[in-house]
């Protein structure tokens, strides 16, 4: 199950949206009205975090072989120490 994060379309420029979670499956459809108020929302797409370093062309990054403690576990960093 994926936490997903929407917020009601407002009807005017002066009417805050309202953002909730909601918990459901990754087969779940998006939901559509808000289940508290009957608005219409949308789903907000949350960013995350990703390596991009290890897909550029002409980059080589070696692997080690097996990760030091502290160290990086693909020898580059934003993964975390493991």
């Amino acid at each position: 199950m994926s936490v997903y994060v929407y917020e009601t379309i407002p009807a005017s420029q002066f009417e805050p949206p309202r953002q909730f979670e909601l918990c459901e499956s990754m087969a779940d459809p998006a939901l559509t009205h808000d289940p508290e108020s009957g608005r219409s929302v949308r789903r907000i797409i949350q960013g995350g975090y990703l390596n991009t370093q290890r897909w550029t062309k002409g980059t080589v990054v070696p692997q080690p072989t097996a990760a030091k403690p502290g160290a990086h576990c693909c020898g580059i960093s934003g993964c975390g120490p493991h």
